[in-house]
């Protein structure tokens, strides 16, 4: 084109539209002969009805193209780091003509959450998403959107919570809020990201349920880093999804209603309780949909995932992209003959402690990750949930606790076979646990090179150095 041509305001608008969609990892088969889940055999998956398509791109651009594919109503939204990208996205969609969602750029994340209840309290399907401070400025509007009962989305790119300053991964903003009313489900991979996504509104549109949740997941870890998953054919999307039908909403004529009223001492202890039942509803309700989720894809969810859990003697509990590190050191100490296995918490709210009870009981000891801090001095916020369950349920288990990526910190196999060491020594030795440790905190003290003896049954040794495994002599 010559310099000299002046274009039209049309060729401008689509040469800015040309520009943000080349700097997108395009949607392409994807060449890698990958196997998916490979640790499931063929035999127990089940062979969904969608149409599945093998594909390749971030875990913001999954749940970018889930959004697009549910098409909501409604979507205001305030950029802040990692999740910047999903507005970006579902704005380029919008501007392409490819779906019909209402984008509300707004001031701040408060206005944004502001803006969503408005939506969904008019009987609008909305959503958001956010991270870290965006959450904190939200803060007074969560707890809103919960009493309201109002069954929107948001998705949390999970982050640092200032100070000091940090844009790196951890889960400080969404334990921050886990006491304000909303579901909260984590995902580990772009393709669980992607699915929770697609799941959400057929939890949270239930009329058992009838709450807000956040759908979360690890920033830049996630968020960022490209993998291969596969996608599922728009129609077979929405026809799961469904087409939102509220029975009360503001511009319903035939029922005047007002939302967010106020509420004083006779009340409002009713609608906490209200809200109470809705979480315990959704248990049940999240494994319905996850059921009939397998059925569409082939891809089983529940509450959490246990990972070669068979005949485990020693656990490690953890959530988010972490399980990824966590299984690949299950699979290297199972080579030679160590049992240990571990639990994915996918859903932490409503917390299955009672479900994650029975399925440690029979471990010997458990590790507890935390990848937040709670400063409770009883424990990080998965920690202590996990061991008051435990408790209740008469559980007597050597537990430690521990801290691990905060602020982004890496998190790799080797620590992760250390922490099975840690707690395979706690029941050699007949210890008592010392509890709250980090997970590869600097210390000018820590022998780096040191052997770690294993004179049980198992016969091995663990040095950290190299691949972290040898065999004993």
């Amino acid at each position: 084109m010559s310099k000299d041509k002046k274009l039209t305001a049309e060729e401008m608008a689509m040469s800015a539209i040309d520009a943000v969609n080349a700097n997108q990892t395009p949607s392409v088969e994807s060449p890698y002969d990958t196997e998916y889940r490979e640790n499931q055999k063929n035999a127990e998956r089940v062979t969904g009805t969608a149409v599945l398509k093998r594909d390749r791109m971030s875990g913001n651009e999954a749940v970018a193209l889930a959004i697009k594919q549910v098409n909501p109503d409604v979507m205001p939204a305030f950029p802040i780091t990692p999740s910047t990208e999903l507005p970006q996205m579902v704005s380029t969609y919008i501007s392409n003509g490819e779906i019909d969602t209402e984008f509300i750029p707004v001031e701040s994340e408060h206005s944004s959450m502001s803006a969503a209840i408005g939506a969904s309290a008019a009987g609008a399907r909305a959503l958001t998403a956010t991270s870290s401070a965006g959450l904190a400025f939200m803060w007074e509007e969560l707890y809103i959107a919960a009493s309201d009962r109002l069954p929107l989305v948001l998705c949390l790119v999970n982050r640092t919570l200032t100070g000091p300053l940090n844009i790196n991964c951890d889960h400080s903003d969404a334990m921050g809020a886990r006491d304000s009313g909303w579901l909260q489900v984590f995902a580990e991979t772009n393709e669980e990201a992607y699915d929770n996504f697609i799941m959400a509104y057929r939890v949270t549109e239930h009329p058992d349920v009838m709450l807000p949740m956040m759908v979360c997941y690890d920033g830049f870890i996630t968020s960022h880093a490209v993998m291969n998953i596969e996608t599922i054919d728009t129609d077979s999307v929405r026809n799961f999804v469904g087409q939102y039908e509220p029975e009360n909403f503001l511009l319903n004529k035939d029922m005047p209603m007002a939302a967010g009223p106020y509420a004083n001492s006779p009340y409002y202890m009713e609608t906490k309780y209200s809200q109470r039942q809705g979480m315990i509803n959704a248990k049940k309700v999240i494994l319905d949909v996850c059921a009939e989720y397998e059925q569409l894809t082939g891809r089983k969810y529940g509450l959490f995932e246990e990972y070669r859990m068979e005949d485990a003697k020693y656990a490690i509990v953890i959530m988010g992209s972490a399980a990824g590190q966590t299984k690949d050191a299950v699979d290297k100490l199972r080579e030679y003959g160590i049992h240990v296995g571990m639990i994915k918490v996918r859903v932490f709210r409503p917390f299955p402690g009672a479900e994650l009870a029975e399925a440690l009981k029979k471990c010997q000891s458990v590790a507890i990750l935390d990848r937040a801090e709670s400063f409770s001095g009883n424990g990080g916020p998965l920690g202590s949930e996990l061991k008051a369950a435990m408790y209740d349920a008469g559980l007597k288990i050597p537990t430690v606790n521990y801290f691990y990526g905060l602020g982004g910190r890496d998190y790799t196999v080797e620590e992760a076979r250390d922490v099975f060491k840690d707690i395979r020594e706690i029941v050699r030795r007949d210890e008592t646990p010392v509890q709250f440790k980090y997970v590869g905190l600097r210390d000018k003290d820590a022998k780096k090179d040191q052997v770690f003896d294993f004179k049980g049954p198992d016969k091995m040794d663990i040095r950290i150095s190299g691949d972290g495994i040898k065999v004993s002599e």
